[in-house]
C-alpha cells in the first residue's frame, strides 16, 4: 500500500496511544439533573466522535436506557455517580451490542452493586477494566499494524497503481472487520450463556 495509507495507519495508531475515558476521579460525587449529565458525558468523551455533530447522549437515550432496564431510574430527578460509570459502559456497549445484550450484560452489576451497598463498590469494577483495557492498547497496535502488513502483500500479481491499492485497502479493511466479527460473536456467545443461567435461577427462585 502507498505512502498515504501508511500515514495514515499511522496517525490512527498514535491516536490510540492517547485514547481518552472518563477517569474515575472525574466522575463527580454529587448527583446531577438530566442536563447536566448530558453535558458532562459530551464533555468527557468528545474525542470518541466520528463527526462534530454526533451526540454523546441525549435525553431521550438515557430515557430509553431506563424504561430498558439498562440504567436504573434518578432518584427525584437526579442521577448518582453510580449513574454515570453505567452510561459510560453504555455508550460503548451500543456500538457492538443491541439493547438485550446490554441489558444482561450490565444485570448483574445493577443488582449487586448499584446503590453501591457493599464493600465492592461498582467504581472499583470501573476502575479495574480500564486497567485492562490500557495495557491491551500496546497487543491491538501491534496486531493492527501486523494485518495491515499482510494486506500489503496480497494482489502482487498486479502493477502498482490505483487498483492495486484499492484492493489492498479492502483486504486490510475486511481482515479487520473479520476480528471484530469473530469477537462479537464470542461475546454474544457469552451473553447467550449468562442469560440462559439467569433464567434457570429465575425459575428456581418461582419454583420454591
Amino acid at each position: 500500500m502507498n505512502i498515504d495509507t501508511s500515514n495514515l495507519l499511522n496517525s490512527i495508531l498514535e491516536e490510540l496511544s492517547s485514547l481518552s475515558y472518563v477517569h474515575p476521579g472525574d466522575v463527580p460525587n454529587i448527583d446531577l439533573y438530566m442536563d447536566q449529565v448530558t453535558t458532562f458525558m459530551d464533555e468527557q468523551l468528545a474525542s470518541t466522535k466520528r463527526y462534530p455533530d454526533d451526540k454523546i447522549l441525549t435525553k431521550t437515550m438515557i430515557n430509553n436506557y431506563t424504561k430498558n432496564n439498562l440504567l436504573p431510574p434518578p432518584v427525584k430527578k437526579k442521577y448518582s455517580r453510580e449513574h454515570l460509570l453505567l452510561l459510560v459502559f453504555i455508550y460503548y456497549f451500543k456500538s457492538i451490542l443491541s439493547i438485550k445484550d446490554i441489558e444482561t450484560v450490565l444485570a448483574p452489576l445493577t443488582e449487586k452493586y448499584f446503590p453501591d451497598g457493599s464493600s465492592f463498590e461498582l467504581a472499583d469494577i470501573y476502575k479495574e477494566v480500564c486497567k485492562i483495557e490500557k495495557e491491551q492498547l500496546d497487543s491491538i497496535k501491534e496486531n493492527v499494524t501486523a494485518t495491515y502488513e499482510k494486506s500489503a502483500e496480497t494482489f502482487t500479481h498486479l502493477a502498482d497503481g490505483e487498483d492495486k491499492e484499492i484492493l489492498q485497502q479492502f483486504a486490510f479493511i475486511c481482515s479487520l472487520s473479520f476480528d471484530v466479527y469473530i469477537k462479537k460473536m464470542i461475546i454474544e456467545r457469552i451473553i447467550d450463556d449468562l442469560s440462559s443461567k439467569s433464567s434457570k435461577n429465575e425459575e428456581k427462585k418461582k419454583g420454591k
